[in-house]
């Protein structure tokens, strides 16, 4: 499995000052690993929408710098715009795109919340899958009134109180905070100024008010034109094509017509594709007739076979990779499957006590598994270089000096990869032996069988830590590295020791 991606969508009361715009984009761009795809600022809205994608780490740091920012820029007394707004920074959704689950992405939402109410005195909201209460998913119900509503009953109704922070607004407003599918921010522009029109028409086609589901509407006027401004909360149950067809036929009844539509941010490849399929009437028509798709097909299944030629290329006569390369392989196996206890446990009210501890597990087994995939090719290169260096001119005393210097430098290294790998592997250790102790007990082997994949990680990785430094010319250079071994030992011993007794306990395992 590949490294987890949160997609996060934050909306800003801002679109006509694009020195503010680019300050709040410069604090995303300032966490690592976070890219930024897309901003979507609208004049007549006054507001902005970015789009970024990253690590769940990643993502959760960019989005809390960026509502920081926004709060020093944005004055909420002072702002003004047609769309609906309570916060300097209105909304911001997390969206699992891979590798993660619904529940780790309402667990993001909910640890971000905290943090923006407790370090920046901003009043937060939960909504969607995040919400403490049925009334909170619907984001229209938060914003009921607005910023200036929100002012006057924050701290007064009781069904007001936020669930994170003061109560009580200051000049950046309240934020809302969530996690949600993929939906589709899509306006419809009118060839009419009559924004009366475009506000009917939102009331026939949105679902709150007996139009269609997954569908909700605006009437605005934007750009001199009436705008049916909505949001598709679920595309594959109502289609593009269904919606737009239908506010063709009741602008005809107004004796107007759809002028053109925009899309706000990005949208699935998905949603585009059912369209095309519905407006050509290609009834046989399957995805994977797309050019692209075919192609990502094609290369996602020779990624699927990187680790059968590994294990081919293990299996050849050359040296490399080795013994090294297949300790770190199966390091990265017992972080894999320390990761899905993980995923198995998250989102289960019988563990909802423990989400914390399952959460921080898998943001740590999944870099661990990075790394250790990583050191696969690294303990290749380590012993490629140290035949390199044998292979080094020996002609003059010089040559011979200079050789034998890059083979004591080179084996040294050789000897301090697999130690690396050592590490790791312990650390794989503690993390299976949380997974068996604390994960879902119907995984329970899972956890201690990435318990045993990572010791062998260490046993291989401790055999060839030993043999390199047996190497060296000097041996006093190497005993740090075999002190360090021995002690990893030792931590695996216990370790061990503890998933045993886990697996007699809670798994109703004969004594071993």
């Amino acid at each position: 499995m590949s490294t987890p991606i949160v997609e996060c969508i934050p909306n800003f009361s801002e679109a006509r000052r694009p020195e503010v715009i680019e300050a709040i984009m410069a604090a995303v761009r300032s966490v690592s690993g976070v890219t930024l795809l897309d901003r979507h600022s609208d004049l007549d809205h006054n507001r902005t929408v970015l789009t970024f994608v990253g690590s769940p780490e990643e993502v959760e740091e960019a989005a809390y710098r960026a509502i920081a920012r926004a709060a020093e820029l944005i004055n909420l007394d002072e702002h003004q715009g047609e769309h609906p707004r309570i916060g300097a920074t209105d909304v911001v959704p997390f969206v699992p795109i891979r590798g993660i689950s619904m529940a780790e992405c309402v667990l993001i939402a909910r640890r971000l919340g905290q943090r923006v109410g407790e370090t920046l005195g901003i009043p937060v909201y939960l909504y969607e899958a995040a919400a403490t209460r049925p009334e909170r998913v619907n984001l229209e119900n938060i914003r009921r009134g607005q910023y200036e509503a929100l002012k006057e009953e924050i701290g007064v109704l009781p069904e007001r109180d936020p669930d994170f922070g003061p109560k009580k607004v200051g000049p950046a407003g309240a934020t809302v905070i969530g996690a949600r599918q993929p939906l589709v921010a899509f306006n419809v522009y009118l060839t009419t100024d009559d924004v009366s029109i475009a506000k009917k028409i939102a009331k026939a086609v949105r679902h709150s008010s007996g139009g269609l589901r997954y569908v909700k509407a605006l009437g605005l006027l934007v750009e001199g034109r009436a705008q049916v401004s909505m949001n598709l909360t679920n595309f594959r149950s109502t289609p593009i094509a269904r919606v737009v067809e239908m506010i063709r036929r009741e602008a005809a009844r107004y004796g107007t017509a759809i002028h053109h539509s925009e899309l706000v941010g990005l949208i699935p490849q998905e949603a585009l594709i059912e369209a095309a399929r519905w407006y050509t009437q290609l009834d046989q028509f399957e995805p994977d007739q797309i050019l692209e798709q075919r192609l990502a097909a094609a290369q996602q299944e020779a990624s699927s076979q990187a680790s059968m030629d590994f294990l081919d290329a293990l299996a050849e006569g050359t040296p490399a990779p080795g013994g090294g390369s297949a300790a770190a392989y199966a390091g990265a196996a017992g972080a894999a499957l320390a990761a899905m206890v993980a995923r198995l446990t998250l989102g289960k009210k019988k563990y909802a006590n423990v989400e914390a501890q399952m959460y921080g597990l898998l943001e740590r087994a999944e870099s661990l598994r990075a790394s250790l995939t990583a050191a696969i090719q690294r303990d290749a290169e380590a012993f490629s270089a140290v035949m390199t260096a044998l292979k080094l001119p020996k002609d003059t005393p010089e040559e011979e000096a200079a050789r034998q210097k890059a083979i004591e430098e080179a084996t040294l290294n050789a000897a301090r990869v697999p130690l690396d790998t050592a590490r790791m592997a312990v650390e794989v250790m503690e993390l299976a032996a949380q997974a068996a102790t604390l994960g879902n007990l119907n995984a329970i082997s899972d956890g201690a069988t990435g318990a045993a994949l990572a010791r062998a990680a260490l046993t291989g990785a401790g055999y060839n830590v030993r043999i390199n430094v047996a190497g060296l010319a000097d041996p006093s250079a190497g005993e740090p590295l075999l002190a360090e071994i021995r002690q990893l030992e030792a931590q695996a011993n216990e370790i061990e020791a503890r998933v045993r007794q886990q697996l007699i306990e809670r798994g109703g395992m004969p004594q071993l």
